[in-house]
């Protein structure tokens, strides 16, 4: 048997639950080193 991928694709639907979880994350306002790395920058320059 064979897999039809482009058939497989046209059926996929995204679930809920993942949308869900992806809006909280983005939403999120997360430090990366970027901005830890800034912070301390900062820090430093008021000393």
């Amino acid at each position: 048997m064979e897999i039809n991928f482009e058939e497989e694709l046209s059926k996929f639907r995204p679930s809920r639950e993942v949308e869900q979880a992806e809006d909280a994350i983005v939403n999120m306002n997360l430090k990366d080193m970027t901005d830890i790395m800034m912070e301390i920058l900062k820090e430093k320059e008021k000393k």
